[in-house]
């Protein structure tokens, strides 16, 4: 197994970007040989700031590559694919880091090239991270261990364990790997995370502000009851320990979620409403 990846030539596109630059930080630690690629001059000199690595043209990057990850925004995935496929050799895996693109049909036709779409679940708010690095790094990619979910679009099956240790490099250190399908990555984001978690969220925030302004407690004692409840309520909520809500919590949510949410909520997860969502951000 060592053999084939040392012989594994990735091309990172968009090395110098925020992502591109985690990417390429932890691909620096494999055995995989890596081509960095950065159109701006901002985006060199930021790669080569924080990771000592230099950029090579994109040809050359692309020349015998059997991996490329497109490290770039949403918005310009199509653009990008659309200019590197036609020239990439056949069996070549092109890898995403979103489904938005790969869902919306963004990515050029060919069927002699293999799509993989992975993405980060990001460290869970329950871990054991017992380090102040590991603690401290909620992206994740850095300490923190985390999942991953993959999707293998299109390609030989074979092709899925390659996609799996890069997506594996990628976002190390990493506790779980899953594998979905393209249109089950699109449900969980946007629809679970972004739509869902970051809106209700979003919510506590401005409540947690609400709180402060009405009642005159200070915003540190706020913050602290909030994310404080936040734990414990979350942890009996999503089984992470064993427990019951008392009566009086019971009751308040029964009478919360009414003034809180729609009756209707549950439509955000139809495929018209995931569609229309990731519409907007591609």
């Amino acid at each position: 197994m060592p053999e084939e990846i040392e012989m594994t030539k990735v091309a990172l596109l968009g090395a110098g970007g925020k992502m591109g630059v985690r990417l390429a930080t932890n691909l620096a630690r494999t055995d995989f040989h890596v081509a960095h690629v950065e159109l701006s001059t901002s985006g060199q000199a930021r790669l080569k700031a924080e990771t000592g690595l230099d950029c090579v043209p994109q040809d050359n990057a692309l020349d015998g590559a059997q991996v490329v990850i497109l490290a770039v925004p949403d918005t310009v995935i199509g653009k990008v694919a659309a200019a590197i496929v036609p020239v990439l050799a056949p069996g070549t895996m092109v890898v995403i880091l979103d489904a938005a693109a790969p869902f919306a049909g963004h990515l050029p036709e060919r069927d002699d090239i293999t799509y993989f779409v992975t993405h980060p679940c990001h460290p869970p708010i329950w871990n054991d991270e017992d380090t102040p690095e590991g603690r401290a790094d909620h992206f994740g990619g850095v300490a923190a261990k985390q999942g991953v979910v993959n999707a293998l679009m299109q390609g030989p099956e074979e092709h899925y364990n390659l996609g799996e240790r890069v997506a594996k490099a990628i976002y190390a250190p990493v506790a779980r790997s899953h594998r979905v399908t393209v249109k089950q990555m699109a449900m969980l984001e946007p629809g679970l995370s972004e739509t869902v978690c970051a809106s209700l969220m979003a919510v506590m925030r401005e409540a947690l502000d609400e709180c402060v302004a009405r009642s005159g407690v200070s915003h540190e004692c706020a913050r602290d009851f909030l994310l404080g409840h936040m734990n414990i309520l979350g942890a009996v909520l999503f089984n992470e320990r064993d427990g019951a809500f008392s009566d009086a919590c019971n009751k308040a949510i029964e009478f919360g979620k009414p003034m809180l949410m729609r009756d209707d909520w549950k439509r955000v997860f139809e495929w018209d409403e995931i569609t229309a969502s990731i519409e907007r951000i591609t």
